[in-house]
This record gives structure tokens, sequence and C-alpha cells, in this order.
């Protein structure tokens, strides 16, 4: 049936629906709660659940890592300023690792550049998969690169990468920003 079809409140009801996207979606012909979208995101309120399914076809999810510091990495190997941000997280990400911090990275490269991806993804200490494979609906349409988002060990959204005026990751922001939560 086509919106045009449907009488005045129907047809406003449905468009409401649409632009409310963020609010629902159809899984299986059952309505259901979507996690949360980019606009609802908020410092302090529960993080949007995310899985990532890894290069090797593990299954990460952060509900899974409840009790942890997990920082969302979003990045691709055409990113320079990823390609610079990348080895600095790994290697705090592999200092703090017995402090109970977990990074996910999920790169937006296309499948054909696998290899490349596998070749990044080898000097890093932690696990890396193709978001288009994984799953992170909450977060928004993932179009500024780097993007980082940081979840803490109660679940809750630390860091909103989309609110940060420099969203890249140095040491003295890692050490500020991270390493209290991991304390």
């Amino acid at each position: 049936m086509r919106s045009d079809d449907l009488p005045g409140a129907a047809r406003s009801g449905r468009r409401s629906l649409l632009k409310g996207a963020c609010a629902a979606w159809l899984v299986g012909g059952t309505l259901r709660a979507v996690p949360a979208c980019a606009a609802d995101l908020r410092v302090g309120a529960p993080a949007p659940p995310a899985t990532l399914v890894t290069l090797d076809g593990e299954r990460i999810t952060t509900t899974d890592l409840r009790g942890q510091v997990v920082i969302l990495t979003f990045w691709a190997t055409w990113c320079a300023p990823c390609r610079e941000e990348l080895p600095r997280l790994s290697e705090y990400s592999r200092r703090h690792a017995e402090h109970g911090l977990r990074v996910l990275g999920f790169g937006l490269d296309a499948g054909d550049q696998l290899a490349d991806v596998r070749k990044v993804a080898a000097g890093l200490s932690f696990p890396v998969g193709f978001l288009a494979d994984s799953s992170a609906p909450g977060y928004g349409r993932i179009w500024r690169l780097p993007v980082n988002f940081t979840i803490d060990r109660n679940g809750r959204l630390a860091e909103d990468g989309w609110k940060e005026k420099t969203p890249g990751w140095t040491p003295e922001r890692l050490e500020q920003l991270i390493t209290p939560l991991l304390s």
C-alpha cells in the first residue's frame, strides 16, 4: 500500500514513523526498538550495543565486555589521520589491557581491500573487522574518520566522538580521558 492511499491521519503517522527511523525498525515482520541513533547519544547514558565481527570471524559484543572499558574506533586504511592514530591507540591498549581496556576496530574499507586491512591489523594489539560485517547502528552513519566512542565499565557512554572537536587520540587525551576510567 502506498502512503498516498492512506487516510490523512494514517499518512501522517506513517511519515512520522519513517522520519523516526531511529525509534524503531522492522525485523522479520516484527517492530522492534533500535538501541539508539547518533543524535540520541548522551555521555553518561547507556551506550548503544555494538558487535564487531573480526577478520577471523569472531563475534565480540560490547554487552559481553561489560565490566571493562571499551573504545570503539572507526578507521580506514586510506585515512591518513587513522594511520597516525592506530599505532598510538594500539600501544596504549597493549599497556592497559591488564587494567580492563578493550579496543574494537571497525574498518570502513571495502571487502576487496582485505589484504590492506590485514596488513594494518597485523600491527595492532586489538581486534579488527569490517564495519559492513559488524553492527554498530546506535552510533550513526560513520562519515568522519577517525571517530571514537568510549564505554565505561558500567556500559555507559563516556565519550561521544561526534561531539569531540579533536576526535583523534593523542597520548595526552588518552591519559586524560581513558586512564581515569581504568582506575
